[in-house]
């Protein structure tokens, strides 16, 4: 199987028999196999029967159906677990994006690329509701993360089958697949892709997605720079409370040893005192954590690194 295209869809009945029309098309021309992987996110509008009539017309369909709406994220990790496609396609099913972009998505991976993420440079949604709170989250992910793209929020990406194979997706952290997938040493394209209006049925975003968007980018930051090492991040500001509260403590008791200031009516001593109880649980947060790392890593054989290839001239034996 050369072509997997994963789709998550969620009360979509209106779309869903235009979208495999058009699609079908597109990957017809493109004369390669494929396959389209339909994820039935949970819908209560009918959208899993009509896939089912899909799936019995087009032997290159596969439709997973999910037993309750569990969201995108697990929606498209579904998808990828049932990918066989040795490159997957991500896309919305709501008619959006354009299936017509799907060849200059996967040739832009024969460029060498092992990412191309999509990039609405002419996005046809509301620009306050939309438009602006997409535009500030993709400059906070990408000076975050640094990885820099325009548009985090577009499903429309091609995928190497091992990257999606070597990624586990939680929460909301779809959107973040190209900086999770960055610690593996990834080479990623931007491609301006065509948007459409949603021509039936109802956005499934809002604005009310910001704290969650949040607080996964604070994950995924964690994960990207101290996953393998917290004790860097908790013991280094656990060093800092520590030696802050010893100093200050210090400060104190010369004070009253050698000019006779009498400790009472002193705020800062007890912050001095919370500062090093602080600093001491930071650095057994930290080291409990190196030990959680380890666990992690050995007990599953994970290695801490990715191979991108190797050249040996040494032969058999």
């Amino acid at each position: 199987m050369q072509l997997s295209v994963v789709i998550p869809v969620y009360n979509e009945a209106e779309n869903v028999a235009a979208l495999h029309q058009e699609l079908s098309g597109v990957l017809e021309g493109m004369g390669v196999s494929y396959e389209v992987v339909y994820v039935d996110d949970g819908s209560t509008d009918g959208t899993f029967d009509l896939l089912g009539e899909i799936a019995a017309s087009d032997p290159a369909v596969v439709v997973v159906g999910l037993r309750r709406n569990f969201g995108q994220t697990a929606a498209l990790s579904a998808g990828f677990d049932h990918a066989q496609g040795e490159v997957v396609v991500t896309m919305d099913g709501d008619l959006q994006n354009d299936p017509a972009d799907i060849p200059t998505l996967v040739a832009k991976l024969d460029e060498g690329y092992d990412i191309a993420a999509g990039w609405r440079h002419d996005r046809q949604d509301a620009w306050l509701s939309r438009k602006l709170p997409s535009m500030l989250a993709n400059g906070l992910i990408s000076l975050t993360t640094k990885v820099k793209l325009h548009d985090y929020g577009c499903t429309l990406k091609a995928f190497r089958k091992e990257v999606v194979d070597n990624i586990k997706l939680y929460g909301e952290m779809h959107r973040f697949i190209p900086a999770i997938a960055s610690w593996m040493g990834v080479k990623i394209a931007e491609v301006k892709v065509n948007h459409r209006p949603r021509r039936a049925g109802q956005s499934k975003y809002g604005i009310s997605r910001t704290p969650r968007v949040l607080l996964d980018l604070l994950t995924v930051k964690f994960l990207l720079s101290y996953a393998t090492r917290p004790i860097q991040i908790f013991g280094k500001w656990g060093l800092l409370c520590g030696m802050t509260g010893v100093g200050l403590g210090l400060y104190y008791t010369i004070e009253k040893l050698f000019f006779g200031i009498p400790l009472a009516g002193k705020p800062g001593l007890i912050l001095a005192v919370l500062l090093i109880l602080v600093g001491v649980q930071l650095i057994s947060l930290g080291l409990l954590g190196e030990l959680q790392v380890r666990t992690y890593y050995e007990t599953q054989c994970k290695p801490t690194y990715r191979v991108r290839t190797i050249l040996d001239r040494r032969g058999p034996g």
